[in-house]
């Protein structure tokens, strides 16, 4: 019995799954930096303090200063069973390959990263970036989702 769950618990969280999550976000990594930095603007000349809408128009227009290509407030459906169940919006996707997620709050909890886990789920994307503008610092976390390790929604 503890053979059987010893080799499925190495099995799931071995270091070659790792590793194959972290070659993916790899691939992402100039568009994270890149947008990173256009967020870094934003915070440095706004500060904190404002709504999250404030700083998603803000980072649109250094977006589009940064010639990058997104989608915004884009609409995607959560699926069960192959039915549609319900729909979140994110607040951008970049170049149809990074989900940024938007906040302003003074601090962070899981429950922020829960919900970004959820939108790479029903979009597919591997990489996300949750972005906090509501503390003096920004406050970025890049979320990896392997997707071998999840059950489709």
């Amino acid at each position: 019995m503890w053979r059987g769950f010893l080799t499925d618990f190495w099995r799931l969280f071995s270091p070659q799954r790792t590793q194959k999550a972290q070659r993916k976000a790899k691939v992402e990594q100039k568009l994270s930096e890149m947008v990173i930095g256009c967020a870094m603007s934003v915070s440095r000349d706004l500060g904190h303090g404002f709504l999250e809408r404030v700083y998603e128009a803000a980072l649109a227009i250094e977006l589009d200063e940064a010639r990058v290509s997104y989608e915004r407030q884009r609409g995607v459906a959560v699926r069960y069973r192959g039915r549609v169940v319900g729909e979140y919006v994110c607040d951008f996707i970049v170049d149809g390959r990074l989900l940024l997620e938007l906040k302003a709050l003074t601090t962070m909890t899981r429950e922020h990263d829960a919900q970004v886990m959820n939108y790479l789920k029903a979009t597919g994307l591997t990489v996300a970036l949750l972005l906090n503008f509501g503390a003096p610092k920004l406050g970025v976390r890049r979320i990896v989702l392997n997707h071998d390790d999840t059950s489709p929604i």
